[in-house]
C-alpha cells in the first residue's frame, strides 16, 4: 500500500516543477531554459524532475500541452459571437501572459511553418466544426473555417505579449482595456460575422 502523505507530497512536488517550468520557458524558451533554476524553484532536485518528466525537452512538452489545454477550457470558442470569442482570448491573455508566449517559444524553436502541435485536429476540430456551422446559418462569412479561426485568434494578439507592436499588460488602467475591448470586438464583428 502506497502512503498517502508521500502520495501527496509527491504531487505536490510534480505540480512546483510544472509551475516554475512554466515560468521558465514562458521566460527563457525551451533553448535558453535552466533546469537548475527549475529545480531550484520549485525546491526539488534534478533526479526528481527527470524522473518525472525525463529531459527538459519532455518537460516542455508537458507545460505547452497544459496551456493548450488550459486556453481550450477556459475560453471555449462560440462561433455564432466570434467577436466575444476574439475578447475573451484577449483577457486571457492579460491573465495568463505566459501562456501566449509558450506557444510562441514553441512557434520559434520547433515549428517555424505549419500546425503548432502535432496533434492540431484534436485541438481545431471542435472549432472548426463550430465555424462551419455557424457559416452553414449564416452567422459567420464564406471562407475556410479554419482560416477564419486563425483571422480571430490574430485579432485578439493584436496586444499580447508578443505583439510587433505593443504588449498590454494587466497593470494597465481599466477604461484602456475597455477601449480595446471594443474596437476587437467591432473589427472581429465587421470582419468575420455577418449578422
Amino acid at each position: 500500500m502506497v502512503d498517502q502523505s508521500l502520495t501527496a507530497r509527491g504531487a505536490a512536488t510534480y505540480q512546483r516543477i510544472l509551475d516554475a517550468a512554466t515560468q521558465e520557458f514562458a521566460e527563457r524558451g525551451i533553448a535558453g531554459a535552466r533546469i537548475e533554476r527549475i529545480v531550484a524553484t520549485a525546491r526539488t532536485n534534478k533526479a526528481q524532475l527527470y524522473a518525472y518528466f525525463g529531459n527538459k525537452e519532455k518537460l516542455f512538452d508537458a507545460v505547452f500541452s497544459g496551456s493548450l489545454e488550459r486556453i481550450m477550457n477556459v475560453v471555449p470558442i462560440d462561433a455564432t459571437d466570434l467577436a466575444d470569442w476574439a475578447v475573451r482570448l484577449y483577457d486571457e491573455y492579460l491573465r495568463r501572459p505566459d501562456l501566449i508566449r509558450l506557444a510562441t517559444w514553441a512557434r520559434l524553436e520547433r515549428r517555424p511553418a505549419a500546425h503548432l502541435v502535432d496533434d492540431h485536429a484534436r485541438v481545431d476540430d471542435g472549432k472548426l466544426r463550430a465555424i462551419a456551422g455557424a457559416q452553414a446559418v449564416g452567422h459567420v462569412r464564406e471562407g475556410d473555417p479554419f482560416d477564419v479561426m486563425a483571422m480571430v485568434i490574430a485579432m485578439s494578439m493584436a496586444w499580447s505579449p508578443v505583439s510587433n507592436v505593443y504588449a498590454a499588460t494587466a497593470e494597465e488602467p481599466p477604461e484602456v482595456h475597455g477601449q480595446r475591448r471594443a474596437l476587437l470586438r467591432d473589427c472581429v464583428r465587421r470582419a468575420v460575422m455577418t449578422d
